[in-house]
């Protein structure tokens, strides 16, 4: 197999609240929920079925990663979810309760909305020009 990008992880305050936003509303696909112990869980999310790079929620603990939710990527866009139908998404996303900070751009390289989750994580939905 090539070498790829397996997983990574966003730091978020509650595995559950997480899981409801990701899944529930944005049906992400839930790959494995498993108990590690003192309430620490493996958690893996991937934006559907056919996604190589998973997303690992980690439940913060302590002061600097509570600090970390939401600013893990210091102020930047540090996401990017691409698709395949922009309308189609964004429409949905807008209909689950996703707050995107501005309006579809199209821009050389595609069609863009910047969005954020719960957390504060700032992404990018993202239609690459074909």
């Amino acid at each position: 197999m090539p070498r790829h990008l397996q997983a990574f992880t966003i730091v978020v305050p509650d595995y559950d609240a997480a899981l409801e936003f990701y899944v529930a509303k944005l049906g992400f696909e839930l790959r494995q929920d498993i108990a590690l112990g003192d309430g620490k869980r493996w958690v893996l999310i991937a934006p559907d079925a056919d996604a190589q790079t998973n997303i690992l929620l980690a439940k913060a603990v302590g002061d600097a990663q509570h600090a970390a939710i939401g600013h893990q990527f210091g102020g930047r866009v540090g996401l990017f979810l691409h698709t395949d139908d922009f309308a189609r998404d964004h429409s949905a996303m807008l209909a689950a309760g996703v707050t995107f900070d501005e309006e579809p751009r199209y821009e050389p390289y595609g069609t863009v909305a910047v969005w954020r989750d719960p957390f504060g994580n700032t992404w990018d939905l993202l239609q690459l020009k074909s």
